[in-house]
């Protein structure tokens, strides 16, 4: 059932219940906590990139049981946090303390918390600019047992110097947690309740059931879809835009399933990309290798890989993955349900097959071989200004079935970045299909490669350097996988 509208949300932070009133749903949660008086919570990029404006927040992990989560404060808005528990770095000194008193008296260092008092004992921070980031991201790693290199991987620094920063991480890896954070997961709900909320005419709704959502998308047809909201908070972030009513996925249950056979995998749009990092592992290793580039953790704690697809983006990591293992869609909507190949799901620059009133549920991957195939070769590339948490400037996959005399079965080449839609280079695939894997192979598939596509130039590269890029990396892939 559809709530009804209320003009109140409510959150806690910082151990302290927030009633918030007469405000955009599609605020961000760290223009809410700088316009409160919670400064420690710092605003760098506002794009999600430098982990500044890092906190955590109580979720479900991929294991379902409640974790302390990084995510980037500056990609989410109000209306995804009511009913969470969020913490920043003011809120996890050792005891509680008003936030009245903070302002009164500093923090001694026997407050402080095991990794902040790391960061002083190894002289972590010089201008203390992205310090905050550094530590809710250690925070919450603390509590999984892996602060590490990577747990703080979406966290930028531009004065201190990274060594201080890692040896604070070793200081803490050695310790067992056991605090009243502790008992807050052990006692923590990551059951989203459902949330009918207004504020400065704009609508945001939170169902729990596909079924409302369709009745959602009925009422407000120009209603705009949000899930883990890493696409979409950059234009919240900048208020570029406008948004009357906005629909949230992530509770929806039909959304959040993920589903491993001995045939196939099947994967909800609503599930994070975290969740399918740790869940499988190892299944399709090029989708493995797409996602530790994808982004840094807290852009992994929250994108979804349904709002991936959904974006369209020319650009999107996973798409060229998902071309190249022949993934399909699950949709449904006012007609009900429909299967269709995900290379027919792009028709244009950010427009889809969606029909009015539709949603995608599900992705589904096959695993079978090519009949007669003796091995399998796959693996995905991006290439992007730097390593993680960057657009790519080409991304590509590549699976290739091989029978027992070498020869090619079933080709599939995937690529983003050099066309309107992410798309494959069928006229390449049919040309490989019969023959041997050599080196005289991939040289004769060259030319089809190089005209596959008519790339633009813009600020990333430009449209001769991604053409060359379109048949070195298969060539790399050749070499990498001979």
């Amino acid at each position: 059932m559809i709530q009804p509208l209320a003009t109140q949300l409510t959150l806690t932070i910082n151990g302290e219940p927030v009633s918030i009133a007469d405000l955009s749903p599609a605020m961000t949660l760290l223009e809410y906590l700088r316009l409160s008086g919670r400064a420690g919570t710092k605003e760098g990029c506002g794009d999600g990139d430098c982990g500044a404006c890092t906190v955590a927040m109580i979720g479900a992990g991929a294991d379902g049981k409640p974790h302390y989560q990084a995510v980037n404060s500056c990609l989410i808005p109000l209306g995804a946090v009511a009913g969470r528990q969020v913490f920043t770095a003011e809120g996890i000194v050792q005891g509680r303390i008003p936030k009245e008193a903070l302002v009164k008296e500093p923090v001694t260092v026997e407050q402080l918390h095991p990794v902040q008092s790391a960061m002083v004992e190894t002289g972590g921070s010089q201008c203390g600019y992205c310090t905050p980031g550094f530590i809710m991201s250690l925070f919450a790693a603390y509590y999984d047992g892996h602060p590490d290199d990577l747990s703080v991987e979406g966290n930028l620094c531009r004065c201190t110097g990274y060594l201080p920063i890692r040896r604070a991480a070793q200081m803490v890896a050695e310790l067992a947690p056991q605090d009243r954070f502790s008992e807050q997961l052990v006692a923590a709900s990551t059951v989203l309740a459902p949330l009918a909320y207004t504020g400065q005419a704009e609508q945001f709704y939170r169902p729990t059931h596909l079924n409302e959502v369709l009745e959602l998308l009925h009422q407000h047809p120009k209603a705009t879809l949000v899930a883990g909201a890493t696409d979409l908070g950059l234009e919240m972030s900048w208020h570029r835009q406008h948004y009357p009513v906005l629909i949230s996925l992530e509770a929806v249950e039909e959304l959040k399933h993920l589903e491993h056979t001995d045939e196939f995998v099947e994967i909800g749009a609503a599930v994070p990309l975290s969740h399918i990092e740790a869940n499988l592992q190892g299944v399709f290793p090029s989708l493995d290798e797409m996602i530790h580039w994808f982004a840094a953790r807290q852009v992994r704690n929250r994108a979804t890989v349904g709002g991936n697809i959904g974006t369209a983006s020319p650009i999107g990591d996973l798409p060229p993955v998902l071309l190249s293992l022949d993934a399909t869609l699950k949709l449904t909507g006012p007609s009900g349900e429909r299967v269709m190949p995900l290379a027919d799901f792009f028709v244009g620059y950010r427009q889809t097959a969606l029909q009015p009133g539709e949603v995608i549920v599900s992705v589904q991957i096959p695993k079978a071989l090519t009949p007669d195939a003796a091995r399998r070769l796959a693996q995905s590339y991006k290439i992007g200004k730097r390593g993680t948490d960057d657009i790519s400037i080409v991304a590509a996959a590549f699976l290739v079935d091989l029978d027992a005399s070498n020869h090619i079965l079933h080709a599939r080449l995937g690529y983003g970045g050099v066309a309107a839609i992410p798309a494959r280079a069928t006229e390449a695939e049919a040309f490989l299909v019969g023959k041997p894997w050599t080196g005289e192979t991939i040289r004769a598939v060259k030319p089809l490669l190089q005209e596959a596509f008519t790339p633009l130039t813009d600020l990333r590269g430009s449209a001769e350097y991604r053409k060359r890029l379109v048949v070195n990396l298969f060539e790399k892939f050749f070499v990498e996988f001979p």
